[in-house]
């Protein structure tokens, strides 16, 4: 009965020990950083993968939301116009590659599915690999760049 309650003790210490090294751990606030920074991503890129011809405005709008730097520079020049087609973007998978803490950068690619539909009521359906490049900003992650990944054969 003493070693069982010995043991118990033990583990206990180890168990407590334990915790609070890892409360503490910076990998911890890297794991959040890299989750806040893949969320962020995930519905950013699904944002410019999307445009409702009936509401260009609202969906550019939306645009500049997302965007930060170069890119949401050219985003605020180029404006919407009047599209022809509605486009909805869904991030199908996304990862981020590359995570720099202490500058506020990060890099995810994302595959996306986007489902078009024309004036005339076509429709169609269309994959795209995208990376895209962040940074933080005050008010959370934003994307800073935006690209498309080519397609290669093996």
């Amino acid at each position: 009965m003493a070693a069982a309650l010995t043991v118990s003790a033990a583990f206990c210490a180890y168990a407590g020990l334990t915790y609070a090294q890892a409360r503490d751990d910076s990998s911890v606030a890297y794991a959040a950083s890299r989750d806040a920074a893949l969320k962020a991503g995930r519905t950013q890129i699904a944002a410019l993968s999307t445009l409702d011809a009936a509401h260009p405005d609202a969906a550019l709008r939306g645009w500049l939301d997302s965007s930060t730097g170069p890119l949401h520079e050219e985003l605020s020049r180029a404006g919407t116009g009047r599209p022809a087609a509605s486009a909805r973007g869904t991030v199908t998978d996304a990862a981020v590659t590359e995570l720099d803490d202490r500058s506020g950068t990060a890099k995810v690619i994302a595959t996306v599915q986007v489902q078009l539909t024309a004036a005339t009521g076509a429709a169609g359906t269309d994959r795209k690999r995208l990376e895209a490049t962040l940074e933080r900003t005050g008010s959370g992650w934003k994307l800073k760049a935006l690209s498309a990944v080519p397609v290669t054969a093996p």
